[in-house]
């Protein structure tokens, strides 16, 4: 299981340069608002709250925005939706198993768009519980090796997250990736800024249990498929199994310098 997210990491570092950045501030403003209204507007008393104004402000969302998005969850100010949370199934091209998580006011076009990127990139729309079985509901804290001019070490991180609830501490190139129980998730989080250890991101996610190998050619057709989901305002999060090897995963990078 250990880096499942390697390629995730590559395109999460990207995003910030990425030309769709308003799209993805779309995305984490929505993120705001539904935590508001399920937990409360201060992130002191709402972890999930918090974690979503930290990853946006982490990806440069102006403080201006997350606030508005806070008083619209609260209801203090107009222009809050009724956002739902629909999970999608799916298979893109090599029976690669993909959920997609939408956030939407309006299910038949989420519904619609979700298909429509399926097909077009090689894949097919599932049936409820075709693919769901193969993950499972996990914390994943990503955290950079680089710290403030420092390295942050294996056993600096194990020491600082074992007691917290951390299982596995995978080594992805430039980060390491942690990962825990859902339910520890603000936990592990809490303890590395106890540490003084900055970290990109802290989410519940769902991990995969099995994986399929993919090739350059595979690789490619996954991540054209992913892209294309997330091009969608209605799709927030997409899994899948595709395991991307570090050969492969050069060979991505090279084909986009």
């Amino acid at each position: 299981m250990s880096g499942h997210s390697k390629w995730a990491t590559t395109k999460h570092q990207k995003a910030a340069k990425d030309a769709k950045r308003g799209k993805l501030f779309a995305k984490l403003i929505k993120n705001i608002e539904v935590a508001v209204r399920s937990g409360g507007p201060d992130p002191a008393g709402n972890p999930t709250l918090y974690d979503a104004i930290q990853k946006a402000k982490k990806t440069s969302v102006p403080n201006d925005n997350i606030d508005r998005a806070v008083k619209r969850g609260a209801g203090t100010e107009a222009g809050g939706a009724d956002w739902q949370t629909i999970m999608y199934e799916g298979y893109a091209p090599g029976g690669v198993a993909v959920l997609i998580e939408c956030l939407t006011d309006n299910r038949n076009r989420a519904a619609s768009e979700v298909r429509i990127a399926l097909t077009r990139g090689g894949g097919q729309l599932a049936d409820p519980g075709s693919v769901s079985y193969l993950f499972t509901r996990k914390g994943v804290v990503i955290v950079p090796k680089q710290q403030s001019g420092a390295e942050a070490t294996e056993d600096s991180i194990l020491e600082a997250v074992l007691e917290a609830g951390a299982e596995e501490l995978g080594d992805n190139g430039d980060t390491w990736e942690i990962v825990s129980e859902a339910t520890d998730v603000v936990a592990v989080r809490r303890a590395l800024e106890d540490a003084g250890v900055d970290y990109d991101s802290a989410e519940a996610s769902f991990v995969p249990t099995q994986q399929v190998p993919l090739d350059l050619d595979g690789a490619k057709k996954l991540i054209r498929i992913i892209d294309a989901l997330e091009d969608s305002d209605d799709v927030q999060n997409v899994w899948a199994n595709g395991d991307i090897s570090d050969e492969v995963l050069a060979q991505l990078d090279g084909d986009d310098d």
